[in-house]
């Protein structure tokens, strides 16, 4: 390396150094802050401002229109740092909010309808050895700016960029908006605003960031960022190891935890109240099936008893909270037939999931649901959940190979052999939060288990009911039975919760809440900065000037492609505020997209020359065909809408958000046999 390249590593490993130690300094003075009398009303504003405003002044600070800054950092980011940039908008909301959670409610290897856990750490980790081996080398090698270009530069042709251009939309669009959702979901915690206003807030930091520097501003605010949730990840899972073990070192010590889960999970099982508990569940799923025989019928019903409850109480001159409560609940009520079938089938579902022992939930250690030497039904549940966990596993590790806003992080570097190392330091980082996860996972279901459970109903700690304002979606609790005690059935934290709830759950100082909440807005906002630059580049750069003007100069094709981040991140924006799907289902759907869409023709070009131009057109778009369909096929609002019967059509048992497992096959397929079939098409072969 010459020594001008030294003296820039050196400098930025002193910026670096410094940085870490204020962070600490100031999360040292909120703690001494808070012991002197600092409400939580001021700790999470100023975490929020804080960090914000951090990113905000480096993406100030980085603003440029030059087209190589802009879009690639100037390649010249060297492979530790450029590895920390991937690892951070590699950990999104998902990796940092819902993995944790995805491993408590599913344990480590899921059950019939769910994967398992591990399955998100093994695929997501193990996809960076096929990036590392197959793709980011290859396509540092060609010197492009986008994704798209290649299919471009290896296909020739308008219709492989332009096929590639949409799917990046596509699949970074449901990303995208899976992070906007994390957003507002952790602004609105940390200041008591409304979800919706949330979401602004954490915008304007995405904004900022992306929309002035590009590339560049995004690059070191994604430096920032993995500092900032590294810190938020390992504080809190260190604390509870160290509360719970005597040790703080939590992914060498939690296996204690485990077997006496095991144990607990045992007696919830055989608890009289449990079993009380899921009776009345199982009742209420009788009830929403019954009504779903006659959906128009029970409607009606349902409205004429809410609007005579509501008469009545006038009528009595009832209390007008209790008249109020009663007007809600009519107010409730599905407006139509369809949107009752939904709702109501979407609640026998539910009541069937949670009248199961445990509550639905699979037991923690167990390798997977049923059992291979067992009846024909245990049997049959092993084999799906085996197979629903390695096609979960498989279409993780494809997706990261295809995902272009992450290939796109690996244009940055300065050479082909920079990149191979950026990817090694990836994983070392992101190894560093991955090995934590499942110690989490376990520690808060023991803590849950063995601290919460058996409560009194009135005396629960006041996180619930915050958490529950916030979102009703993130906890219920409700005392089924009526005896006052909380049991395991009547308490369900959603997947999105787990990891934001863990200071409190375990008792910690409520500036490690704050810290928490801070990761997991940098995780969600450097995420989303990436994903809004490779939509913006993907309209503008590959369709925009390659269509409609191809003779725009360099730097008016920066400008309009900074409006038009703007314009994608508040149309993600809006669909965030209807909270489609929790963020792991459509973070999971995103990286079957991208496996389907990419990964079949970018690795037969790569391989083989024999790829022609048609073939990839052929194959990108069957395989993106297969996985949209079944995941539109089995999506309840989708077979609403069209008069199909409620529940699922599976292939084979496989849950939608892998459809990938049955997308890239066929785009494989199709991209070989076309390309075979059609040898006049001749490829345009790339020089290494």
């Amino acid at each position: 390396m010459p020594e001008r390249g030294r003296a820039y590593e050196r400098r930025l490993h002193r910026i670096l150094a410094s940085f870490i130690a204020g962070f600490i300094a100031f999360l040292l003075l909120l703690a001494w802050a808070e012991q002197h009398g600092l409400t939580r009303f001021w700790i999470g504003p100023i975490f929020l401002f804080a960090t914000v405003m951090m990113y905000a002044v480096i993406g100030i600070r980085s603003r440029t229109t030059d087209p190589e800054e802009y879009y690639v950092a100037g390649r010249r980011i060297p492979p530790m740092y450029n590895g920390m940039a991937a690892a951070a908008d590699w950990m999104s909301a998902a990796s940092f909010i819902s993995m944790a959670g995805g491993l408590y409610l599913q344990g480590f290897g899921g059950s019939q309808g769910q994967a398992g856990g591990l399955a998100y750490v093994l695929g997501w980790t193990g996809g960076f050895c096929l990036v590392a081996l197959l793709i980011a080398p290859h396509l540092r090698r060609l010197n492009l700016y986008t994704v798209p270009e290649y299919f471009e530069v290896r296909f020739g042709g308008r219709a492989p960029r332009i096929i590639a251009a949409l799917a990046a939309v596509l699949c970074s669009f449901v990303y995208v908006v899976a992070q906007i959702y994390g957003i507002g979901l952790i602004a609105s915690r940390l200041t008591g605003v409304q979800f919706e206003i949330g979401i602004l807030l954490g915008l304007g930091g995405v904004l900022l960031c992306s929309f002035l520097g590009g590339m560049k501003a995004i690059t070191w605010t994604q430096v920032v960022q993995y500092v900032v949730l590294l810190l938020a990840f390992l504080i809190p899972v260190s604390w509870l190891a160290y509360k719970q073990l005597g040790n703080p070192a939590a992914p060498l010590v939690y296996g204690a935890q485990l077997s006496k889960i095991t144990e607990l999970e045992a007696r919830i099982a055989a608890d009289p109240k449990e079993r009380e508990v899921a009776a009345i569940f199982a009742k209420r799923a009788r009830e929403y099936e019954a009504r779903l025989q006659d959906v128009e019928g029970a409607l009606q019903r349902e409205r004429a008893a809410a609007q005579e409850r509501v008469r009545r109480l006038k009528a009595q001159g009832a209390d007008s909270a209790e008249v109020l409560q009663a007007s809600r609940a009519l107010a409730a009520l599905p407006k139509t037939p369809a949107a009752a079938r939904e709702a109501w089938t979407r609640a026998m579902q539910e009541s069937q999931e949670r009248a199961r022992p445990l509550g639905g939930v699979p037991a923690h250690a167990q390798p997977f649901a049923g059992d291979p030497d067992g009846t024909p039904q245990e049997q049959e549940a092993f084999t799906t959940t085996r197979r629903n966990f390695l096609a979960l596993m498989f279409c993780l590790m494809v997706g990261t190979a295809g995902l272009p806003h992450l290939l796109t992080r690996y244009y940055t570097t300065p050479s082909v052999a920079a990149t191979r190392s950026s990817v090694a330091w990836s994983l070392v980082f992101i190894a560093l939060v991955y090995v934590s996860a499942p110690a989490l996972a376990t520690l808060v279901k023991f803590e849950v288990m063995n601290n919460l459970v058996g409560s009194s109903i009135d005396a629960l700690p006041p996180w619930i009911a915050q958490w529950a304002r916030v979102d009703g979606s993130l906890i219920s609790v409700a005392d089924v039975n009526g005896d006052h005690v909380l049991q395991w059935g009547e308490i369900r934290l959603g997947a999105d919760l787990i990891m934001l709830a863990t200071p409190e759950l375990g008792g910690l100082p409520y500036v490690i809440s704050g810290l928490v909440a801070a990761g997991g807005l940098a995780a969600a906002l450097s995420t989303a900065d990436g994903l809004l630059l490779t939509i913006s580049n993907a309209l503008v750069r590959d369709i925009f000037c390659h269509e409609v003007k191809p003779d725009l100069p360099p730097h008016e094709r920066v400008i309009l492609s900074k409006f038009a981040l703007m314009g994608v991140a508040l149309v993600a924006a809006l669909v965030a505020t209807a909270k489609p799907a929790e963020i792991l289902t459509m973070v999971s759907a995103s990286f079957s997209l991208a496996a389907s869409a990419f990964v079949p023709a970018m690795l037969l070009g790569i391989l083989w020359r024999g790829a022609t131009r048609r073939g990839a057109v052929a194959g990108m778009l069957a395989g993106l065909s297969v996985t949209l369909f079944y995941m539109l096929v089995n999506a309840s609002g989708v077979r609403a809408a069209l008069g199909l019967p409620p529940g699922q059509e599976l292939w084979f048992a496989i849950q939608p958000l892998s459809a990938g497992v049955f997308g890239v096959p066929a785009g494989l397929a199709v991209t070989w046999l076309v390309s075979v079939l059609d040898p006049r098409d001749h490829p345009i072969r790339v020089s290494p």
